[in-house]
C-alpha cells in the first residue's frame, strides 16, 4: 500500500488517551484527522474500595483472577504502588489462575513479567463465560477487574451459577471529555457529510455520543449523519455497543484489536471503494 491510503478522507476520532497517536497514524496515510475526544478515563474516587480489595487480594489471593482490561490492571498497580503494597500484589498476582478477556490485559501482565492462563475465545463478556465453563470453579473465590464501573451482571451470576464467589473491583471511572457543544458540533459534521468515518476505540465512547444526543434531542441527526458515515469499530465489545444503538459497524479488525490493526482495516476498505468506484 503506499503512504496515501486514506489521502482526501476527513475521520473522526473519538479517543482521548491515545488522541494524538492514533491521530498520527491516520494523518500519516493522508487523512484529515477530526478530533473530539468523548471519555477520558480516571482512577475511580472510591480509593478505599480498591485498597480494601487489594489488601484482601494480598493477604488471601483468590483461586482465579478475571482481567477484563489492560487498562484495570494499570491502575491496580498503581494503587498497590502509591500503597506501599506492590511487591506484595506482583507476588499475590502469581497465585491465582489468571483469565485475560483478549490481548490487552495480557499485556499489561508482561510489565510484570507475568501471563495470563487462559485467554477468553472472545474478547468480549460473552467469551469470557464460555471460557469458564470449561473450568471447575465450585468453592473457588473469584477476583474480578471490572471494565469501567459497569457491574457486569452477567458475569457475577456465570460465576456464582458455577459455585464460586466473585469479588469485583472496580479501579478507574470514565468521565466527559470535551462538554457537550464540542460533541454536539460533531454530530452536525456528521450530518452534513463533513466526515468519512468514524473510528471507535470504546464502547464508552459510543455510549456518550448517544447520550449527548439523546439529552439534546439531536439522535435523529446522529441517526442520519451515521447512516451516511462509515463506522469502524476497534473490535468485539465495540461492535456489540453499535449494534446494540442499531447502527452496526462497516468495518473493524479480524483479530489483533489495537488501533494500528483498525487503521490497516480503514486504509483496505477506502483502497477497495476507490478501486469499486
Amino acid at each position: 500500500m503506499s503512504e496515501q491510503e486514506l489521502g482526501g478522507i476527513t475521520v473522526a476520532v473519538p479517543e482521548s488517551r491515545k488522541l494524538d497517536i492514533f491521530a498520527r497514524m491516520l494523518e500519516e496515510r493522508g487523512a484529515a484527522a477530526w478530533r473530539c475526544p468523548l471519555v477520558r478515563i480516571a482512577d475511580t474516587p472510591d480509593e478505599a474500595s480498591v485498597h480494601q480489595w487489594l489488601e484482601r487480594f494480598c493477604a488471601h489471593p483468590p483461586d482465579g483472577l478475571i482481567l477484563l482490561t489492560g487498562e484495570g490492571l494499570r491502575r491496580l498497580l498503581g494503587f498497590a504502588e502509591r500503597a506501599g503494597m506492590h511487591g506484595a500484589f506482583v507476588t499475590a498476582l502469581a497465585r491465582p489462575r489468571i483469565i485475560a478477556r483478549g490481548p490487552k490485559p495480557g499485556r499489561a501482565l508482561r510489565s510484570v513479567s507475568l501471563k495470563p492462563d487462559l485467554f477468553s475465545d472472545e474478547p468480549t463478556t460473552a467469551g469470557v463465560i464460555r471460557s469458564l465453563q470449561q473450568l471447575d470453579l465450585d468453592g473457588h473465590r473469584v477476583g474480578v477487574q471490572l471494565y469501567g464501573e459497569e457491574p457486569n451482571q452477567a458475569l457475577m451470576d456465570a460465576i456464582r451459577d458455577a459455585g464460586a464467589e466473585p469479588d469485583p473491583v472496580a479501579p478507574y471511572i470514565y468521565l466527559a471529555d470535551q462538554d457537550a457543544p464540542a460533541v454536539l458540533e460533531l454530530i452536525e459534521a456528521l450530518e452534513s457529510g463533513t466526515i468519512d468515518v468514524i473510528a471507535f476505540t470504546s464502547k464508552s465512547q459510543v455510549q456518550r455520543l448517544w447520550d449527548v444526543a439523546e439529552h439534546a434531542g439531536r439522535l435523529e441527526a446522529l441517526r442520519s449523519g451515521l447512516a451516511r458515515t462509515l463506522v469502524a469499530a476497534v473490535g468485539p465489545v465495540v461492535e456489540e455497543a453499535l449494534e446494540q444503538r442499531g447502527r452496526p459497524a462497516d468495518m473493524a479488525p479480524a483479530t489483533s484489536y489495537f488501533m494500528k490493526p483498525l487503521v490497516r482495516e480503514m486504509a483496505t476498505r477506502m483502497q477497495s471503494q476507490s478501486g469499486e468506484g
